[in-house]
């Protein structure tokens, strides 16, 4: 037992906490969600273009109780039309995982507005939306301070990085960056932590052209000190970490989890 009466790994246990993660019908979205479920959470599950439904049945046969909701982040209303839901299912949300996000391709002279409209709504503004709708959730049920409650935002190497043919999303993740610590200095002190989750280059659906590519698969080992692709399970620790109250004095932190990428 610790100093406080409670052990390390009870710090983790997230028995009666409701958490939403967003774009987890698959990838790193999925193996969080799994995780938190796992840890003792009910999950609500999100896709943007599909539900959930894999992630929210494995949650189940967890024996955690677990829903799939279907909401376009792309679209200025759509984040308030998955957290009404989300509430009205469960009651409340203590626990926020921003982790939909889109990605546009092409060189920033040929960017469109629309496209890059998108993309910002997707992985900047909806995460704001969903962060505001989460505070104003737990200081509703808690009007005389107190409350307590949990913002992991999946921000990217590209927050730190400016890449190449992807203006939109640098900026977004750049942006996300720069909120998680904005949002972190307001709500501190009112019990909710804000952090993100920078990941690294993951084996993912997403990478699947990448690691299809000889040169650029090889090119992208050689610049990873632990030599290999991140693993959906390896973004888990560290979402539960900033999901549970073993990260009560951690806020404003954006984790690299990217096998020593920006270290390098």
């Amino acid at each position: 037992m610790g100093l406080t009466g409670v052990s390390a790994l009870d710090m983790f246990r997230m028995d009666g906490k409701v958490a939403l993660v967003t774009g987890s019908a698959s990838g790193l979205g999925a193996a969080m969600a799994v995780a938190l479920a796992q840890a003792g959470a009910s999950v609500a599950t999100h896709g943007n273009r599909r539900p959930a439904d894999e992630t929210t049945a494995e949650i189940v046969a967890l024996g955690r109780d677990s829903a799939a909701f279907s909401a376009n982040l792309g679209s200025v209303t759509g984040a308030e039309e998955l957290f009404s839901q989300v509430v009205e299912r469960f009651g409340r949300v203590d626990v926020l995982i921003n982790n939909a996000g889109t990605i546009h391709r092409d060189a920033a002279e040929a960017t469109t507005l629309e496209s890059w409209m998108e993309v910002v709504q997707v992985n900047l503004t909806s995460v704001f939306q969903l962060s505001q709708l989460l505070a104003k959730n737990v200081f509703g049920r808690n009007p005389n301070g107190g409350g307590k409650g949990k913002i992991v935002n999946i921000a990217s190497l590209l927050s730190f990085q400016g890449g190449i043919r992807v203006p939109a999303y640098a900026s977004s993740k750049g942006g996300v960056a720069q909120l998680t610590k904005a949002l972190a200095n307001e709500w501190a002190p009112k019990g909710i932590q804000v952090n993100a989750i920078a990941p690294g280059y993951f084996a993912t659906t997403n990478t699947e052209a990448l690691r299809a590519d000889e040169t650029r698969n090889r090119q992208i080992l050689e610049r990873i000190p632990a030599g290999r692709w991140g693993q959906p399970e390896d973004i888990t620790g560290a979402a539960l970490f900033l999901s549970s109250g073993a990260s009560d004095y951690v806020t404003g932190t954006i984790i690299t989890v990217d096998g020593g990428w920006m270290g390098r």
